[in-house]
């Protein structure tokens, strides 16, 4: 059964999973399921200190916790994330909380950059034994059609994620990423 997205109301926890590393932890951890700070540290290529460190920010906003039951002894920490689900978030509202409009626009801005990197990464990653698509659809849907149809490719991510949670060397992180909204006007360098 598909898990229910996490909500944030907090402008600290919008800006923790607006930091790249952060996100990717999440990320990592939502796909593969508990991990040691070694496991994130060998996966994202990053050193096993700073894995730590932003594993611990992470449990300082309620997003990652220790999983003490796949520690091998009581000094192993295992983490996992508090939602295996999707993060939803209201700018709107947000906004209108103390700290929200800046913290609202630092997500902005790094979620914009890294739109940038998908669709570029799609477009140019020729890597041996991996698949990459990148599909543009238009549709003609009422709001509340867009709605569904959000809901329901969420529940198909989901079910594929559920299935295929866990540490698995066969297996790479896929990242799936799409955006439902009315299309976008020309902007006047395209016109």
């Amino acid at each position: 059964m598909p898990s229910e997205p996490h909500v944030v109301h907090d402008p600290k926890v919008l800006r923790a999973i607006s930091h790249p590393v952060r996100n990717r932890i999440l990320t990592e951890l939502g796909a593969q399921g508990s991990l040691r700070a070694a496991d994130i540290a060998r996966e994202l290529d990053i050193p096993a200190n700073q894995a730590s460190f932003h594993l611990r920010q992470l449990a300082k906003y309620g997003l990652v916790e220790e999983d003490p039951g796949a520690a091998r002894d009581k000094r192993d920490r295992v983490w996992r994330a508090v939602s295996q689900g999707s993060f939803t978030v209201n700018l709107k509202d947000l906004e209108e909380t103390p700290g929200g409009e800046a913290a609202s626009a630092v997500y902005r801005r790094n979620a914009a950059s890294w739109g940038h990197v998908i669709v570029d990464a799609a477009l140019n990653r020729r890597e041996p034994g991996t698949h990459t698509s990148l599909s543009d659809s238009a549709l003609r849907l009422t709001k509340d059609e867009a709605s569904q149809l959000s809901a329901e490719l969420n529940e198909i991510v989901e079910r594929w994620a559920e299935r295929n949670r866990g540490s698995d060397d066969s297996r790479r992180t896929y990242l799936y990423y799409a955006a439902i909204l009315p299309h976008p006007e020309l902007r006047p360098d395209d016109r």
